[in-house]
């Protein structure tokens, strides 16, 4: 869990995982597919609710919560690690160009950690808590319009690797739980 950025029990929050470095790493469909499957098996197994996620060239956004039972940020401790893994290891063993490079930025970062050879992800996960209905649209059309804005689509819905088809009545990649 974050120290600068706690999240509380029960809330809502609205979540950003950055790739360290800020690396392009999601510019191929085998290291999204990754994350997609990941957070479908979280939904499933471990009761992560996403209201809404898009997921960009180097980080993801979410807005998410747990069920009654669980704890939001051990469900993000452990999707985080399990990506982490399976991520470097599609590096590893795919036509991947930049895979060096890659490679020795994640080392690098892991350097003076104990028992980890590469750091995927940064630290913590900027969550945000909702409480507010403004604060929560405000949110999702920001999450939304990240494609657009980044002249990846002209449309939201037309982006792939986000929630905002299932918004305008379609269903997308990862189940959402819409607000």
């Amino acid at each position: 869990m974050s120290k600068r950025n706690p999240i509380t029990k029960g809330n809502i929050c609205f979540l950003t995982c950055t790739v360290t470095d800020w690396v392009d790493v999601f510019t191929r469909p085998i290291y999204k597919h990754v994350i997609t499957n990941s957070l479908n098996y979280c939904q499933k197994n471990k009761g992560l609710n996403i209201h809404a996620w898009c997921l960009m060239s180097n980080h993801l956004h979410m807005i998410a919560s747990a069920e009654e039972d669980k704890c939001l940020s051990d469900i993000l401790r452990d999707f985080k690690k399990y990506t982490s893994k399976e991520i470097v290891k599609a590096i590893h063993e795919n036509p991947e160009s930049r895979r060096e490079w890659m490679l020795d930025r994640f080392q690098f970062k892991a350097k003076y950690m104990k028992h980890v050879d590469f750091k995927f992800w940064q630290e913590g996960n900027e969550a945000k808590e909702i409480h507010t209905e403004q604060f929560l649209l405000q949110k999702i059309d920001y999450i939304h319009n990240n494609p657009v804005v980044a002249e990846i689509v002209d449309e939201a819905m037309n982006y792939k690797y986000s929630s905002a088809c299932d918004y305008a009545g379609e269903k997308g990649l990862v189940d959402v739980v819409l607000v």
